[in-house]
């Protein structure tokens, strides 16, 4: 039986997690009965809450799921958190084989060795890429103990985000703004700076802001301080290095403070300061052309003399928020 398809519905219900479920990674299940009947799908919905295979096995009360299959885009955990191990609930209600889409990084994780030792056939591998793409998060937090950086851009076909004078409104369509209320969802916290609030007092609701305003220049009454946990990172409490604050120190901070994912939305200079910690680009492209070199572009850090010498990135998807493109792209690491 090919379960491409069933892991793609994995996916797709884990996502709804997105937002809500951090630290712990995004994880949806199908299961089926032993005729390979779909009959019970869940997904991990709430930090603290049931995962996703004890979500859909506990919806079934008849015993239908003995002797049939459960796929899962995470290897089921096998170890006490906030919640019991799923492994222990997949062997209990007889489940005879698990599809999994890649393996756990967390040491603690050892389900498929568990559920193997209980006698269930384990697949492995199914959809690995996309399975690690859904949980690009959790794997850095995991493996480098750091939060997952991404930045947020919107610019003219000429790479411009604002003229000269400041003027940015509206760069991107209404479609294009409303998908980066989506974005911004997966992210713990997003980060702007003083500059970004003085041009465009903008408002940015989430649940967590991360402002970088080195002098504490920013009025308190503004928009962005309305709503949301507040974490402000100036000369006071960062190091400063160059007259930048150190974003090393900012990022390690955050982190020690439970921020497991930062989404930045800000002008050209922190932008450009953070491409070499960034993790992800989501870069949205008008088609607009603003003619004039004195315009503000959306990565403006340096100066090179060699074309060589530029960073380099693959592209990742493009997307149609009519009349808006989006392109999300990762660094290729030098």
């Amino acid at each position: 039986m090919q379960y491409n398809d069933l892991m793609k519905k994995c996916i797709t219900l884990a996502r709804q997690g997105e937002g809500f479920v951090s630290p712990n990674p995004l994880v949806g299940c199908v299961v089926l009965d032993r005729n390979g009947n779909e009959i019970s799908t869940g997904y991990h919905s709430k930090y603290g809450e049931n995962h996703a295979e004890r979500d859909a096995l506990l919806k079934l009360t008849n015993g239908e799921e003995k002797g049939g299959t459960l796929i899962v885009n995470l290897e089921p955990c096998s170890h006490y958190g906030k919640t019991p191990p799923c492994t222990d609930i997949i062997i209990e209600r007889g489940i005879k084989r698990v599809v999994i889409g890649m393996r756990d990084c967390n040491p603690k994780v050892n389900g498929v060795q568990k559920l193997k030792d209980a006698g269930i056939e384990v697949i492995e591998g199914v959809l690995d890429k996309e399975c690690k793409q859904l949980n690009e998060i959790f794997i850095k937090n995991i493996t480098k103990n750091l939060p997952f950086i991404a930045i947020k851009t919107a610019a003219t076909l000429d790479g411009k985000i604002a003229t000269s004078s400041g003027s940015s409104k509206w760069i991107t369509s209404e479609k294009a703004r409303a998908e980066v209320k989506k974005i911004r969802n997966r992210y713990d916290a997003i980060m702007t700076t003083s500059s970004t609030i003085l041009a465009d007092n903008p408002s940015m609701e989430h649940r967590k802001k991360i402002i970088l305003d080195r002098e504490l220049i920013t009025d308190r009454t503004t928009k962005i301080y309305q709503s949301g946990e507040i974490h402000i990172f100036s000369k006071n409490n960062t190091p400063v290095i160059d007259n930048k604050l150190d974003l090393t120190f900012i990022f390690n901070k955050a982190y020690e403070e439970g921020i497991k994912s930062i989404l930045i939305e800000s002008g050209g200079h922190l932008n450009g300061s953070a491409l070499k910690y960034a993790d992800k680009i989501y870069h949205f492209i008008a088609p607009k052309i603003t003619g004039d070199n004195n315009s503000r572009s959306c990565f403006d850090f340096r100066h090179i003399d060699n074309i060589n010498d530029s960073l380099k990135f693959r592209f990742d998807s493009i997307q149609t928020f009519d009349p808006d493109i989006l392109t999300t792209y990762y660094p290729v690491k030098q």
